[in-house]
């Protein structure tokens, strides 16, 4: 019966074949909906929620928080967030360059943008317009 596959025990055309293949399927992924489908069939929940919980870990360093206030806020080790800082440090960049260009795609957003969003008061009387007509009669009229 064959056992688990250790990186280290693949070749070194092996390792490039399989990651060069999951890089690509995933550079190909279009929408939020497809990499959120992708990604809750190929992870598991906890395996899922561990990757997340770097992300944080990375976002919170990058923000200047200190391991303690990391360790008490996300309840992870500092091994964890050790490991995470020399990625941020020492590793290919991948961290800081996506976390940045999310950062500021959430600054761009406009506070209409903001007030607009799903139990928003704006939204829901857009939804149910009835509820609040004489509202939107008397604000018509101004």
């Amino acid at each position: 019966m064959a056992g688990k596959v250790k990186y280290h025990e693949l070749s070194e055309l092996e390792r490039k074949k399989f990651l060069g293949e999951f890089y690509t399927m995933v550079s190909l992924l279009r929408s939020r909906e497809e990499v959120k489908s992708f990604f809750k069939d190929l992870l598991t929940l906890s395996e899922a929620v561990m990757i997340s919980r770097r992300i944080q870990i990375a976002k919170m360093l990058l923000g200047g928080h200190t391991y303690s206030d990391i360790k008490k806020k996300l309840k992870v080790g500092g091994g964890t967030i050790n490991q995470v800082e020399r990625w941020l440090n020492n590793g290919f960049g991948g961290y800081k360059k996506i976390i940045k260009r999310c950062q500021s795609n959430y600054d761009r957003k406009t506070f209409s943008e903001i007030e607009d969003a799903p139990f928003s008061l704006k939204r829901i009387r857009r939804k149910y317009p009835l509820h609040f007509l004489l509202i939107n009669l008397l604000e018509k009229e101004k």
